[in-house]
């Protein structure tokens, strides 16, 4: 059991690793009528045990949808570096004043213009429950040699790594 959890810890900080890097994930939720909707979000914090925080307006769409159907997606994409990130998980959003305390950025002021007392700022956490990246090296020259011996082989190329998480 022990082996398995410190499996789950290695992916854990694997997944973050990856996504520690890129400010700005877009969030995708359900609306009652099934239809999927995504909006970009600033990533503000990861936590260990995989869970990210964002600032949301509390009364807004994605909190409705979020009361709704708590099953989120989460997008990331560092495209310079070929790095690509789909993240699955649970989200709610909540009123906490000392953790919007501790996330608060001054760059927030732009979406939450009273500051950190402002009534309509949120916090919305997301407990990931599934991961999967496409992480691939960006030389022209690894990825053409990728192309020549899947001619040659007949095999598909494999510039890169992907691998499926779950927690």
């Amino acid at each position: 059991m022990e082996n398995a959890q410190e499996n789950k810890q290695e992916q854990i900080k694997n997944l973050l690793d990856k996504i520690n890097d890129i400010n700005t994930a877009m969030l995708s939720t359900v609306e009652p009528d099934g239809t999927i909707r995504s909006r970009p979000m600033r990533h503000l914090q990861t936590n260990e045990d995989g869970t990210i925080y964002f600032f949301t307006g509390y009364a807004s769409g994605k909190t409705h949808e979020i009361k709704n159907d708590s099953h989120v997606n989460l997008s990331y994409a560092k495209p310079g570096d070929q790095l690509y990130v789909s993240v699955s998980g649970r989200a709610s959003v909540y009123r906490d004043q000392q953790k919007i305390d501790e996330l608060w950025n001054p760059a927030m002021l732009a979406w939450f213009p009273e500051g950190k007392d402002d009534p309509n700022i949120g916090v919305l956490k997301v407990t990931v429950e599934q991961a999967e990246y496409w992480d691939s090296p960006n030389s022209a020259v690894v990825h053409l040699y990728g192309m020549v011996k899947a001619a040659i082989t007949g095999e598909p190329a494999h510039p890169g790594d992907n691998k499926k998480i779950n927690l």
